[in-house]
């Protein structure tokens, strides 16, 4: 199956590292140019589970409209870039093509509605930590594997087959994943731990494990999570609190020398976070639902300054 990985940066190459191990015909596309360049002339090197694999044979481009028409299209760029993207990925789109939404937070296939019917998107999450220490390197973790989960937008019998198809894929890779025919709970859940682990860190300026390891940065991950699950109750996600709180031991174990990916736009990078798609979005969802978000609304308020104001920061 010829599957084209939309933003291969540290998450997509690791995601196209397995999918390429599990027998994927894999064509990747991104901006940034050492990194395509590097995999083209010398293959990709991933490092997973304290080893180190070169892996050659993929295509690289700079732009999606450069590819054929492609079986699956997965795509990973930031959440907030999606819409800008889909005039040029849809060129590699036909009538049978299925695309998956693997990107952090909640509601990315509304856009995806837009361009194809609901009936061949696909959506989910790595529960993952990434970094691309070079041009043509890739790091996952935790050291313990990455698990993946994806699921339909609306079921049917292709977006089945194609679910199914992926998980064998990356199965065959070496990855953790598994198809759900009903993603969302588990979308809500991932984009709860992204929304406290992930932005606290961003906000702190602080790795994950030292965030955890003290009593008011726990408290303030906690407190967002249990007001996010609160909303995602009413919106009929079900209970996850009894979930998020076997959560912090895996992050304290998997996670703790890890800067995650917002704080990496902050700190490192100085780009545009998707704290809209994580907090705010919560924040969004609790209006619509009549349930309050004071501590999502302030840590959103908080990134959206800082990101506004990156030329300002010491």
């Amino acid at each position: 199956m010829k599957i084209a990985m939309i933003g291969s940066g540290a998450a997509g190459s690791v995601f196209a590292s397995y999918l390429k191990i599990g027998g994927a015909d894999m064509y990747l596309v991104d901006r940034y140019k050492a990194h395509m360049d590097k995999i083209a002339c010398d293959g990709l090197c991933f490092c997973q589970f304290g080893e180190e694999k070169v892996l050659k044979g993929f295509t690289c481009v700079d732009d999606a409209g450069k590819l054929g028409v492609m079986d699956m299209v997965i795509i990973m760029v930031k959440a907030t870039q999606t819409e800008s993207i889909m005039p040029s990925v849809m060129k590699c789109i036909d009538e049978n093509t299925v695309v998956v939404s693997l990107q952090n937070g909640l509601d990315n296939d509304f856009v995806l509605k837009k361009y194809l019917p609901e009936e061949r998107i696909l959506c989910g999450f790595g529960q993952i930590g990434t970094e691309l220490p070079e041009p043509g390197r890739c790091v996952g973790k935790p050291e313990s594997g990455i698990v993946m989960r994806f699921g339909p937008a609306r079921e049917s019998e292709k977006s089945r087959a194609a679910g199914l198809w992926l998980e064998d894929c990356f199965k065959k890779g070496g990855c953790n994943a598994s198809y759900e025919a009903d993603i969302w709970p588990f979308i809500w859940k991932k984009t709860i731990a992204n929304s406290g682990y992930n932005t606290v860190s961003a906000l702190l300026g602080l790795k994950v494990g030292t965030i955890l390891e003290n009593e008011q940065g726990r408290a303030l991950v906690l407190s967002v999570w249990r007001e996010a699950c609160r909303v995602a109750e009413a919106a009929g996600a079900g209970d996850l609190w009894p979930e998020m709180e076997q959560e912090l031991p895996r992050l304290a174990c998997g996670f703790a020398d890890y800067y995650p990916s917002m704080a990496q736009d902050v700190l490192k990078g100085h780009r545009q976070t998707e704290i809209m798609h994580l907090n705010g979005a919560i924040v969004r969802y609790g209006e619509k639902l009549g349930v309050p978000t004071p501590v999502n609304r302030a840590l959103t308020q908080a990134i959206s300054c800082i990101q506004a104001n990156y030329e300002h920061r010491a």
